[in-house]
């Protein structure tokens, strides 16, 4: 788990916007990954298994977060042209993940497995759909994510 404990702080940003948020899905994913660590049957690599179990945890976090009163609003930035490449690069980060949060559930985790790198037939494994379909979705999720992102301000 310690060699990919990132992935897991790319699915807390992904899914919650607020530190703490993120914090507490992030811990939720560990716990359980603990608990359900005896189903892993070794027929998928362990991060495999590892990403399917912090995104379906998310998903399910998310349900949870959701009936709650939304408790912030999503604050608009705006990048000085003087700060460095760093600032600017984390602005845009932290922009696209709060674009990536107002994605539907099954499109976060198609963007979140192509972030990853896997393959169109791997992100159709991994959320039981055909090859063909994990294609098209990933197109639309890719189009509703660039809608997004201009209609907040931030033209790429």
């Amino acid at each position: 788990m310690e060699s990919h404990k990132g992935i897991l702080h790319k699915v807390s940003k992904m899914y919650m916007d607020t530190s703490d948020d993120q914090q507490d899905l992030f811990q939720e994913i560990i716990c359980q990954l603990w608990k359900s660590y005896d189903t892993f049957r070794n027929e998928s690599q362990f991060s495999t298994w590892m990403y399917r179990v912090a995104v379906n945890t998310a998903i399910v976090f998310l349900k949870k977060e959701k009936r709650k009163v939304d408790k912030y609003e999503m604050p608009s930035e705006n990048v000085k042209e003087d700060e460095s490449d760093f600032y600017i690069k984390e602005s845009q980060l932290d922009h696209f993940y709060k674009a990536v949060q107002k994605l539907e559930k099954i499109d976060k985790a198609i963007i979140f497995y192509q972030l990853e790198g896997f393959s169109h037939k791997e992100i159709g494994e991994n959320l039981g759909i055909s090859e063909g379909n994990a294609r098209v979705k990933l197109n639309r999720a890719k189009e509703k994510l660039k809608e997004i992102i201009k209609n907040q301000g931030y033209g790429f």
